[in-house]
């Protein structure tokens, strides 16, 4: 089938399925998969043109709504933080979609910027583990406990069924101008409200270039950088991801007539392909995240995060 806005030909059962199975595994941790299947995109399909990064948000705007609903059926979507995120990383997009286009249409030069980022968030993940791992004295945290009452319930349950209602919920304590607090399984967490907004701001513009609406690099960030649980954020993250991923989508397309001579909106028909694939796997996987150990949840997403990076150096150096 052809694809004549991304200029490649490809079965049309490919973008789907490819799509199902990585945002079956990244939506556990709050990340779309966007990040993922930009580079298969790009190295196996062909697809090198600025609307490669169009179509990743269209995938983003059909996909991430399934997630997102499940996250908030369980009671985990900490709204204050998705506002937060959205309003920092709006504005930031749309300066990332002028830099793509303008300065980083090179797919060459592209890919090395995205390695830059993608292998510090990696490693950085990487190394809070392995600290984590090494400094672990027992003490249970809201994640493991989280775990082992999942672990409980499931195991009284008829064949393995646990009522979402009796999932803990999370609950604010406190949203101002200053702070966001809230708890979590009898632990409270308390972040800096500019914090979270000057992160959300300089992760739009970086989401807005690569074309991934942020959430890979956002939830990595909550997770390391501000400790929160990765069972509380990756709705949020979504969230956040979907709402720019729409903006974004909405720029790009705008910005099409004023460069007829450069491939810049989205393929839409293989972003909606992408998308239905992306939904089903995205919903699977927010449902099937509070059975997956967090620590294996973080451990995929810097696996996954260095690969790419690492493939993306790769290409620029022509190994």
């Amino acid at each position: 089938m052809l694809f004549e806005t991304a200029g490649i030909e490809v079965s049309p059962w490919v973008p789907p399925a490819v799509a199902f199975v990585v945002s079956f595994f990244t939506s556990m941790g709050g990340v779309s998969g966007a990040f993922l299947l930009l580079p298969f995109q790009m190295t196996f399909l062909g697809y090198t043109h600025p609307s490669v990064s169009a179509t990743n948000q269209l995938f983003n705007i059909v996909a991430i709504p399934s997630g997102v609903y499940r996250y908030f059926k369980e009671g985990r979507m900490v709204w204050p933080l998705t506002w937060i995120v959205v309003a920092g990383t709006l504005p930031g997009v749309f300066i990332g979609a002028v830099v793509r286009v303008e300065y980083l249409p090179d797919p060459r030069h592209f890919k090395l910027f995205a390695a830059a980022v993608l292998l510090y968030i990696g490693i950085k993940m990487v190394r809070d583990l392995l600290k984590k791992n090494k400094d672990d004295t027992g003490k249970e945290d809201s994640e493991k406990r989280f775990q082992q009452m999942v672990r409980g319930r499931r195991s009284q349950g008829a064949q393995g069924a646990m009522p979402d209602q009796a999932l803990p919920e999370i609950k604010v304590t406190h949203f101002n101008w200053k702070r966001l607090g809230y708890t979590f399984y009898d632990e409270t967490y308390d972040v800096s409200f500019w914090g979270i907004f000057v992160l959300s701001f300089l992760v739009g513009i970086v989401g807005g270039i690569y074309g991934i609406g942020g959430g890979a690099i956002i939830a990595p960030f909550f997770v390391t950088f501000f400790g929160l649980p990765v069972y509380t954020v990756a709705g949020a993250a979504l969230m956040g991801t979907f709402v720019t991923s729409v903006a974004g989508v909405a720029f790009y397309q705008a910005m099409a007539p004023f460069y007829p001579d450069m491939s810049v909106a989205p393929d839409w028909l293989l972003g909606l392909l992408f998308g239905i694939g992306g939904m089903a796997g995205m919903y699977l996987g927010a449902r099937c995240q509070k059975f997956v150990p967090a620590s294996a949840i973080k451990w995929m997403l810097a696996g996954v995060i260095v690969f790419t990076a690492l493939k993306y150096i790769a290409a620029f150096f022509g190994w």
